[in-house]
């Protein structure tokens, strides 16, 4: 049997829409790294971007189990002496309220120039409202 693979230019890419309202941190990110990287498709090939695009609204309200709220941090370095910073979560959703979600489903994509190509097809948004209402996404529900 042949291998059929895809060729970029025939592959008219999807629109989804995940309502991120009350759902834990790690299973939208799953659901929306799967999506963005084609895994969810009978064409899926590792080596091809066939993923589709991903449009995530209320990621504010995301929840996190335990007692993350309290004990989870972003580490940064400034690459100067010194330059340690050490940012709570809560800090995080204050000052960026999309930024838990898109690290976490950065880190579920491979690393390179194809987990790059497929992290901006990732649309996340902190409120109900996006521009992309002309691409009719398709609801996902996450359990």
């Amino acid at each position: 049997m042949k291998t059929i693979f895809v060729k970029p230019k025939e592959y008219v890419r999807k629109w989804y829409l995940i309502d991120a309202e009350g759902k834990t941190l790690g299973s939208v990110a799953a659901a929306a790294a799967t999506i963005l990287r084609g895994k969810n498709k009978p064409e899926y090939a590792p080596l091809h971007d066939l993923g589709d695009y991903v449009v995530i609204v209320n990621a504010e309200k995301i929840i996190l189990t335990g007692n993350k709220m309290n004990t989870k941090e972003y580490i940064r370095h400034s690459m100067y002496p010194g330059g340690l910073k050490r940012e709570s979560i809560k800090d995080v959703l204050k000052r960026k309220p999309t930024y838990p979600v898109e690290q976490a489903i950065k880190g579920m994509l491979p690393k390179g120039p194809l987990g790059r190509s497929m992290y901006l097809k990732l649309k996340a948004y902190a409120g109900p409202e996006h521009p992309h209402a002309g691409q009719n996404p398709v609801k996902i529900e996450i359990s």
